[in-house]
């Protein structure tokens, strides 16, 4: 393979056909590693989280085509040293990880290790310091094999819950394999709330004209939460702005309010990729706790996950007890640090 630093925006928009179709080919096929996802991330530098950072964007070719991807950017102070990042680290990209498909995969990686140490083209580095790699990713064996081999010290350390549900593709299958009491109350809250002689209705936002409308108006569902208030600074107000504009124009974006009486009361910032529900965000009007809009929000969106043949249902990043009670299994997310 020829491997190649690209650490320029025009040479990193013009990989942007290439790189989808690499990535739908790769073991890490996930919104989060998207090139217009990672391009509006860049921008803004994940909401202002890595100021001081370095384009490294490393490509592998074979023959001419694109055979890998490893979405770097230099930092020249994290936890003590200068570091490799993954691009999207790490507040805001539940999962990460390099772009390869699985048979290229361990070829790509060492390669890619000697290209980092041999190259003059990407500042000094002492660390890979990769966030947010799920537990099964094949990269995190292949670093840890690699980095002994080469003599580096590598560490492993387990992130974050993410709990995720397997879809049946029947809403009453899935009903029938949760536990008894949550199934029950799904059914209650539904019915309580379209017996509650009020106007309430559920939609997807797909109208282009009315986006950043819908936009607005989630960011203020979200900011009605004080921790969340807190986390929307300006910087990640426009980045989330740019995220969801990224994912609405490359079919993705799945942005769904339940609405009482004309007005909305709860939201859900999802993605809807690779036959999966990824549920990133959420938000809710406390003015009408007394119709559950959280939770009857969520229970149309699983239904609608299972008519529509998704196959999972990811609450991503976070072990709150309601994404167990609706029949979310775990997985991890871990770690994965290399140091020269």
């Amino acid at each position: 393979m020829n491997y190649n630093l690209i650490n320029s925006l025009d040479e990193f928009d013009a990989l942007t056909e290439e790189w989808n179709r690499l990535l739908s080919k790769s073991t890490a096929d996930i919104p989060f590693l998207r090139h217009e996802y990672l391009r509006a991330w860049w921008e803004l530098r994940g909401g202002g989280e890595w100021p001081d950072s370095e384009l490294a964007l490393v490509t592998a070719r074979r023959d001419g085509h694109l055979a890998g991807i490893a979405p770097l950017f230099h930092t020249p102070m994290h936890d003590g040293l200068p570091a490799l990042m993954l691009l999207g680290s790490i507040e805001i990209s539940d999962y990460l990880d390099v772009i390869a498909p699985a048979e290229d995969l361990p070829a790509f990686l060492p390669g890619l290790l000697d290209f980092l140490v041999n190259t003059t083209e990407i500042p000094e580095w002492r660390a890979l310091d990769w966030y947010n790699l799920p537990e099964s990713s094949p990269t995190v064996q292949l670093l840890a094999d690699e980095s002994r081999r080469r003599g580096w010290q590598f560490e492993q350390v387990q992130l974050k819950h993410t709990p995720t549900v397997p879809l049946p593709g029947d809403f009453e299958a899935y009903l029938a394999g949760i536990d008894k009491k949550q199934r029950h109350e799904i059914r209650r809250k539904i019915r309580r709330a379209e017996g509650s002689g009020r106007a309430v209705r559920w939609y997807i936002a797909t109208d282009e004209s009315r986006l950043d409308a819908e936009i607005e108006a989630f960011l203020g569902l979200m900011s009605q939460d004080p921790a969340k208030q807190e986390f929307l600074t300006q910087t990640m107000y426009s980045q989330m702005r740019a995220l969801m504009h990224a994912a609405f124009r490359s079919g993705w974006l799945q942005l769904a309010f339940l609405e009482v009486d004309g007005e909305k009361a709860a939201g859900y910032l999802n993605f809807d990729y690779g036959n999966h529900i990824w549920v990133y965000n959420s938000g809710l009007d406390r003015r009408f706790m007394d119709v559950s809009p959280g939770w009857v929000l969520l229970g149309y969106l699983l239904q609608w996950a299972n008519e529509n043949q998704r196959s999972e249902f990811d609450f991503m990043r976070g072990n709150e007890e309601y994404k167990y009670r609706f029949g979310a299994v775990d997985r991890f997310i871990v770690r994965a640090k290399a140091l020269r």
